[in-house]
């Protein structure tokens, strides 16, 4: 018996084997949940159906998460397969790529700053929304945040913005679904080499650094985000709802890096 036996979770947000996303539908399914995935359009449908074979699943649905037209139907499709789920899980991010490179003030414009919000933090709560009837009693939020949400990074820029506005969701959101006994949480990941992380200038400088200085002296990978998450939506954490857990080998308590003597 797995931590998550018994349990079917939607997935938004695998795009790639090396998504965060793949590490968490990994953990899920060796957990023993059941899955589903969305893809966000047809150039990824195949390869999204693919990884779900991979986990035992035939569920994928088509979701771009800017259309809450989109949002809506998935769960009307997903209801014709279950009566109910325990956890969504969003894995979304992004803004435009000419935004994450080059001076806060001067590249950050007002579409731009609408996207990101709108992407990366808005779609939170708009898949809570979707699938509030489907959500049974104990059921798991869950969403993948980083700190540049708190901290200035340097290219992360907007995303920073959006990223503040999503752990801020996550707090509104457990207080809003606390009485139906839902949880809601976010895991802050170190930086991993994934496709949205690949829009980010100088992102191997950061993989590099954040070695340098996290505690444990590397970086994080998918696989232990994946195993942090199935512990989250697992009823082993039934009393947590409401809280940001860092996943990035320590990073965030530091405040300088190792000094060489």
């Amino acid at each position: 018996m797995g931590l998550l036996s018994g349990k079917r979770a939607l997935i938004v947000g695998v795009a790639s084997k090396l998504s965060i996303a793949a590490g968490i539908s990994e953990a899920f399914y060796q957990q023993g949940a059941e899955l589903a995935f969305t893809y966000q359009n047809e150039k990824l449908k195949s390869r999204v159906e693919e990884f779900a074979k991979g986990w035992g699943s035939e569920l994928t649905f088509p979701c771009d998460v800017a259309s809450d037209e989109e949002i809506e139907a998935v769960f009307t499709e997903l209801g014709k397969h279950w009566d109910g789920i325990d956890i969504i899980v969003h894995s979304v991010g992004y803004a435009p790529a000419h935004e994450l490179n080059g001076n806060y003030v001067e590249v950050t414009t007002r579409e731009g700053f609408r996207t990101a919000h709108e992407i990366s933090s808005y779609s939170f709560v708009a898949l809570a929304k979707a699938g509030r009837s489907m959500l049974r009693e104990n059921g798991s939020l869950l969403t993948l945040t980083y700190l540049g949400a708190e901290k200035v990074l340097h290219n992360y820029n907007v995303m920073g913005l959006a990223k503040a506005s999503l752990e801020a969701n996550v707090r509104y959101m457990a207080a809003s679904l606390g009485e139906e006994g839902i949880r809601v949480n976010g895991i802050s990941a170190g930086p991993i080499r994934t496709l949205a992380a690949s829009g980010i200038k100088s992102f191997r400088r950061m993989l590099s650094e954040n070695a340098k200085r996290a505690p444990l002296r590397r970086n994080v990978t998918i696989d232990e985000v994946g195993n942090s998450a199935a512990f989250l939506c697992s009823d082993m954490a039934s009393g947590i709802t409401g809280e940001i857990l860092y996943v990035d080998g320590g990073f965030n308590v530091t405040a300088m890096g190792p000094i060489e003597d």
